[in-house]
């Protein structure tokens, strides 16, 4: 299923979306599309993960039962 996305764009913009595309042998809204996807597939790159719970999980940070968790702390603090 698709959507529609109406974004506008400077005149001088739109001139260089166009003749990239036509470089490329394909629409304007294609190349869009993929330049979207790029970009998007990119922050996700540098971002190390899109998924919350997956950077949470990057961090390395203790996991566990909390009550464990803060008792150990406690303990480590005394």
């Amino acid at each position: 299923m698709s959507r529609r996305l109406q974004v506008l764009v400077p005149v001088e913009l739109d001139a260089r979306l166009r003749k990239a595309a036509q470089r490329r042998r394909i629409s304007k809204a294609e190349f869009v599309r993929r330049v979207l996807e790029e970009s998007l597939r990119q922050a996700v790159a540098d971002n190390g993960a899109s998924d919350p719970l997956e950077q949470l999980s990057s961090l390395r940070a203790p996991t566990g039962d909390i009550q464990q968790i803060l008792t150990e702390v406690a303990a480590g603090r005394s």
